[in-house]
């Protein structure tokens, strides 16, 4: 018989020498089982795959684990993910460590079937969190000995999983195993006929807890209803509820599918197999009609009181197309009483967004409230007018919360009573973010936000106080700024720039490399340590060879020293930028573009998290906010196209643009914060007469970016600076360039002046 394992190529054999497993058995079997893995695994994948039955191997349990997981792993990964590699080949040594070994194996054997049902590598790691949980509590210490029992029943929970996983949520197998571990903990014959489901409590428990329509028995038949009727394609992700007591998990979508709940239970009339229809419905239809929002400038209450509209409309649109789910839709939505919130201690925005959103589903819904029912009319209107978008949901929701605001919406206890739609998704498809913050990062979505050329889609104003240097008091919301993201131009003009001053950039450079942070600092000469160093520890020897007393620091340890800065630049944008200065060839609005450009540049070489941003103002009432970069956003085309567009106009009232930019540079993590302003002259705007009170509301917004530790530094233009400059930034908050021309050259040395 010629010995297959000679006769394998070289590049199995490659495969086969990472595999540290000397069963003969394997031989004959190693080449089919990686071939297979190979189309599944990444090169990762494959090391981690090899590395994980190496260590199968090692446990001393035999050939057949072995087999086992090289067999199934593919198949389970398919269903999951890579992450499983490593996950599966812990938990198996881990078993192997307890008085649990004769569990591994049917453990890997009910792998493949937990995977192909539950679909996700979430579900999987829950299934072997019961496994383990029902471990730990069923293997028992025997009091006065020494030995461990191991846990009578694993083994038959294993070997009945895969009926069981056929016929129960995987929460419902949580509740089951939790009964029988619970009750027969101190029985371990009773244990083994409840988790043999030979006792007939372990039948009734199992019959209790099986009900509901479960998504792995209707996966087909719900995509070929997202196909057929919604003409949409995405895989569904299922997830249990019953692993998050505190907040329910929602159905949404985002770049990896559909997430929806892994069981339904019939409700008001409603068939669990319906309830997929209705969210699936409602998620397709938000897919095909709701347009991305930007949510920086919405207030929470906004928000919420947008989505309502929202959710209504692309319900209503769909309930036009398949007349059919309004029934549905009807059963499944809460009624929420009139009057049943009329507690004073208590939020009640929740309930009469309730109100209104079952108002607009039901016509026959009794409500008298005059608000509610205005709104209701003015949604219909809306409707059927046609071509209605979910901007017109903006301005419908805005309205309504301008309107019903009251002091108790914003109350930490609320009324939720009657007011979760449950066949709703969370709507996190619908908003879109300038600037990250926690809410958004907390959402793992790959959307990109394209605008058209010359597009300034402004968002609601975002009001500032001014201060009244005469009073000695704030106008609470007298200035209405309005933020958009500056449309883009050629960016190849930012690259003739730089080409322009190629020298300069490399003197740069050079300063840079000085001024990069070294990320670990040695601290030596430390009796304890991370590492050991060397030098000292040689001499400590030969100290105690020739009978010294040897220095016992002989280890090492690190510290950070890096840079921990974040930096706004906020450009002044006035109609002064267009003038040409004397004796120079170019405007102000030129240099500034090159000065900002060559900034930027800088600043992404040293790694600095850093945005920027122009300003103009045309009165109190249009202050304009413009996004060149943002923080998340690395130095590219798209930036550069922005600075090449820049445009001056108008007036600078300076001292809400300052308080906008701290909103966002407050929000940073960076320990220092720094506030850059470059300027050409001083606050002014045509509403305002008095030319030092817009001077000294600018002193009053340096003082208030003070106090929360940001570090404001202005760049002046104007020759005439000093006569006001010093009364707003201080003594040693400024810096006046007095020849222009040399401005590119400027902003970057005093950039890293001020940071080294």
């Amino acid at each position: 018989m010629t010995d297959t394992y000679t006769e394998i190529t070289p590049k199995v054999q490659a495969y086969r020498d990472q595999l540290k497993c000397s069963f003969k058995q394997l031989d004959d079997v190693f080449a089919d089982c990686l071939e297979e893995a190979l189309t599944v695994f990444s090169e990762q994948g494959t090391k981690d795959y090899l590395s994980g039955a190496s260590l199968v191997c090692m446990i001393g349990r035999g050939f057949e684990p072995v087999l086992v997981y090289l067999e199934e792993l593919p198949q389970i990964v398919s269903h999951t993910d890579e992450s499983m590699l490593n996950t599966i080949s812990k938990c198996v040594w881990d078993l192997s460590r307890t008085p649990n070994g004769k569990a591994i194996l049917p453990f890997l054997q009910s792998l493949p079937e937990a995977a192909r049902r539950l679909g996700t590598t979430e579900q999987l790691q829950h299934y072997i969190d019961i496994v383990f949980d029902m471990m730990n509590r069923s293997t028992r210490s025997v009091h006065g000995f020494s030995d461990t029992i191991p846990s009578p029943g694993l083994p038959d929970f294993l070997n009945q999983s895969s009926y069981l996983l056929n016929q129960l949520s995987i929460e419902g197998i949580r509740n089951w195993v939790d009964y029988g571990v619970s009750n027969y903990h101190s029985h371990p014959e009773r244990q083994k006929d409840y988790f043999c489901l030979q006792s007939a409590d372990s039948r009734a428990v199992m019959q209790r807890e099986r009900h509901g329509t479960l998504f792995s028995d209707n996966e087909r038949k719900l995509s070929l209803y997202l196909q057929g009727l919604w003409e949409d394609k995405d895989q569904f992700v299922p997830y249990s509820e019953g692993w998050d007591e505190m907040r329910k998990p929602t159905p949404y979508y985002d770049s990896l599918g559909i997430r929806i709940p892994d069981v339904y239970d019939d409700r008001d009339g409603i068939k669990g197999i319906n309830r997929y229809r209705a969210t699936i419905a409602h998620i397709a239809a938000h897919r095909r009609w709701t347009e991305p929002l930007i949510a920086d400038n919405f207030s929470p209450f906004q928000r919420i009181s947008i989505e309502i509209f929202e959710d209504s409309r692309v319900e209503y649109l769909s309930m036009k197309e398949y007349p059919g789910l309004r029934n549905i839709y009807k059963a499944l939505h809460p009624t929420p009483q009139e009057g049943g919130c009329d507690d004073v201690n208590h939020s009640c925005l929740l309930h009469r967004l309730a109100m209104i959103s079952r108002g607009i589903l039901d016509s026959n819904h009794g409500y008298t409230d005059e608000t509610i029912l205005e709104f209701i009319d003015r949604f219909h209107e809306l409707m059927e007018q046609g071509n209605s978008s979910s901007k017109d949901m903006v301005q419908l929701g805005i309205s309504y919360i301008a309107k019903t605001k009251q002091a108790s919406d914003s109350f930490p206890k609320i009324i939720f009573e009657n007011t979760e739609v449950d066949y709703r998704d969370d709507n996190r498809h619908m908003w879109m973010f300038i600037e990250e913050g926690d809410e958004e990062e907390a959402f793992d979505d790959k959307r990109k936000f394209e605008r058209k050329d010359k597009e300034v889609e402004k968002l609601p104003p975002r009001h500032y106080q001014e201060w009244n240097y005469n009073t000695k008091s704030y106008r609470p919301d007298w200035v209405s700024l309005y933020e958009s993201l500056h449309y883009s131009g050629e960016a190849q003009k930012i690259d003739h720039i730089l080409a322009k001053h190629e020298r300069l950039i490399k003197q740069l450079i050079r300063v840079l490399e000085l001024l990069k942070p070294q990320d670990l600092v040695r601290i030596r000469y430390q009796e304890e340590g991370s590492e050991l160093d060397l030098d000292v520890a040689i001499r400590s020897l030969i100290d105690f060879k020739s009978g010294h007393t040897p220095d016992p620091r002989i280890n090492m340890s690190h510290r950070h020293d890096g840079r921990d800065i974040a930096v706004m630049l906020l450009v002044d944008l006035s109609a002064s930028l267009h003038e040409t200065p004397e004796g120079c060839d170019q405007s102000l609005l030129e240099l500034s573009r090159e000065a900002v450009s060559l900034l930027a540049l800088t600043i992404e070489q040293l790694g600095d998290p850093f945005a920027i941003a122009g300003f103009h103002s045309d009165t109190r009432h249009n202050v304009r906010y413009l996004h060149m970069k943002g923080y998340t956003e690395h130095w590219g085309d798209d930036v550069k196209g922005r600075l090449a567009a820049m445009e001056a106009g108008y007036s600078t009232r300076m001292g809400a643009p300052m308080r906008h930019a701290a909103h966002y540079l407050e929000a940073q993590p960076a320990e220092k914060k720094l506030l850059l302003i470059l300027t050409d002259g001083e606050p002014a705007d045509i509403d305002v007469d008095d030319d030092q009170l817009l001077i000294e509301d600018t002193r009053k917004a340096v003082e208030e970016l003070s106090s929360k530790n940001i570090y404001t530094h202005c760049i002046s233009l104007d020759k005439k600076a000093d006569d006001y400059i010093g009364d707003i930034f201080g003594q040693n908050g400024y810096t006046v360039i007095d020849h222009v021309e040399k401005l590119p050259e400027k902003l970057p040395e005093l950039f890293m002046t001020l940071t080294k």
